[in-house]
């Protein structure tokens, strides 16, 4: 999709909130959508409130990707402290029905064009993305992060032990 008929189809970042759960539940219990995530699918719509409820209303930095306001997926920036206060790290999640649309790109480059002057101590957004996930790496790209390398055998995740992939953008680098 061009970015002209991205703006037409209402794309937007906002707050995600309890109201949202049902669409929250659409692409946080789907298996293919949750392959990649540090999280296991959930399996209740009770779990999905508590989760809304106790870890996004908490969180420095997670908003809803909308279209038309509906969050049909999440993206988020995560701070670090101390030393490593000049990064954070980049997360998002797409229902499977909005893949290969250009909605993440959007959404991630929508983040980058924002996150450097709401934290002006961040220099770095980093995004580690799995070996495997083909269509996220591409996302990354085509919002105009450089991939860095491959990190081997880099975390554990839902029980293997799995290479990631290092993209970066810096607050100095042009935006796509």
């Amino acid at each position: 999709m061009e970015e002209e008929s991205l703006r037409s189809t209402g794309i937007s970042l906002r707050l995600l909130d309890v109201s949202d759960v049902d669409d929250f539940m659409v692409w946080a219990s789907d298996d293919r959508v949750t392959r990649f995530c540090s999280f296991e699918s959930y399996t209740s719509r009770e779990d999905g409130i508590n989760y809304i409820k106790n870890i996004v209303a908490n969180h420095p930095w997670l908003r809803a990707i909308c279209i038309s306001n509906r969050a049909i997926g999440a993206i988020s920036v995560a701070a670090n402290s101390g030393n490593d206060k000049c990064r954070g790290e980049l997360g998002y999640v797409l229902a499977a029905e909005y893949w290969g649309k250009g909605i993440a790109t959007q959404a991630v480059k929508m983040v980058a064009s924002t996150i450097f002057d709401e934290w002006p101590h961040l220099e770095r957004l980093e995004a580690l993305v799995d070996v495997e996930n083909g269509g996220s790496q591409r996302v990354l790209e085509k919002a105009g992060f450089k991939r860095e390398g491959v990190l081997r055998k880099y975390i554990i995740s839902k029980g293997s032990t799995r290479d990631m992939v290092m993209f970066s953008l810096l607050s100095t680098d042009p935006r796509i």
